[in-house]
């Protein structure tokens, strides 16, 4: 008699996690009953306006496809850069931001998945953050950021430099034109929050939501919707096909605003060895889905 398998064990909420995430949703919504109700600064939204996008680009540009996937390589000031304002987007470190993203493109929507969307949008979305990890993960995957002299000091002081580059910089800045409060508010935790969800949406709606131009072989989809959300992330389909290109949106016309700032990036010698999938290899891929489509379905 074969012997029962064992029922997976219920994630457990991660406590702190879920404190410090509710914690920024209110003081998110605060942010905007102050602008409505106490005081409003064009100079306060501005801020948050540059903020998020200068933390997106970290996150986008640098956690992702300069660390995770090196797609191209970066002069050290551009590092910093990165690794300054992607603390300030509070994802974690970029050596265990990195770790975790190449778990989930080398186990995509398998169990071992840290964000796998066959357990559901929510948990793909936040779920996974708010829980304790499902499986061990001991970073034996991101040797080669281990050697990095400044992804290391970014791990190993990552609290201090999240606290200095979301809260202390912002609330800095604002005592510049008298509405410090705000800055924090606004440009620290109501961007925060907008931006921690669009992050969300690559990991949630472009794993259910668009199309599979380049595999079939798992979720990941394109879509322009999720590129808007994410400065061109959103392009989901080709990069889980393609993780080495330095772009995700590889048309002229396709909203990839951070392969453009790597490009302009190149142009100046901040960047270098951009790498792109050849033409012949896209076609390839494009042509083996639309005959895996074409295949007539086996009958039972």
């Amino acid at each position: 008699m074969a012997q029962a398998t064992a029922p997976a064990a219920r994630p457990q909420l991660d406590t702190l996690n879920t404190i410090f995430l509710a914690s920024a949703h209110l003081a998110a919504l605060a942010g905007i009953f102050y602008m409505i109700f106490g005081q409003f600064s064009w100079w306060t939204l501005a801020l948050g306006l540059v903020y998020y996008a200068l933390c997106g680009l970290a996150i986008t540009g640098g956690y992702h496809r300069l660390f995770s996937h090196p797609s191209y390589k970066a002069h050290g000031i551009l590092r910093a850069f990165y690794l300054f304002f992607g603390a300030a987007s509070v994802q974690n470190s970029a050596l265990k931001w990195s770790s975790d993203h190449r778990i989930h493109h080398q186990h995509c929507d398998k169990p071992d998945d840290p964000y796998n969307i066959n357990q559901g949008f929510w948990w793909a979305h936040v779920g996974w953050v708010l829980c304790k990890p499902q499986s061990a993960n001991d970073m034996t995957n991101v040797g080669d950021l281990k050697r990095d002299p400044l992804v290391m000091f970014q791990h190993n002081h990552y609290i201090a430099i999240a606290i200095l580059s979301a809260v202390v910089v912002p609330l800095a800045l604002g005592f510049i034109w008298g509405d410090p409060i705000g800055a924090v508010l606004v440009a620290g935790f109501l961007r925060l929050v907008v931006q921690w969800h669009a992050t969300f949406s690559i990991n949630s709606i472009a794993h259910m939501l668009g199309t599979r131009p380049y595999s079939i072989t798992n979720s990941a989809r394109d879509s322009f919707i999720t590129a808007l959300l994410t400065l061109g992330e959103g392009y989901h389909n080709f990069h889980h096909k393609f993780q080495i290109d330095y772009r995700n949106g590889i048309r002229w016309f396709h909203f990839d605003p951070t392969k453009w700032f790597v490009w302009v990036c190149s142009k100046l010698r901040i960047t270098w060895d951009l790498k792109r999938t050849s033409s012949d290899a896209i076609e390839r891929a494009k042509a083996a889905v639309r005959a895996a489509r074409q295949k007539p379905q086996a009958t039972a």
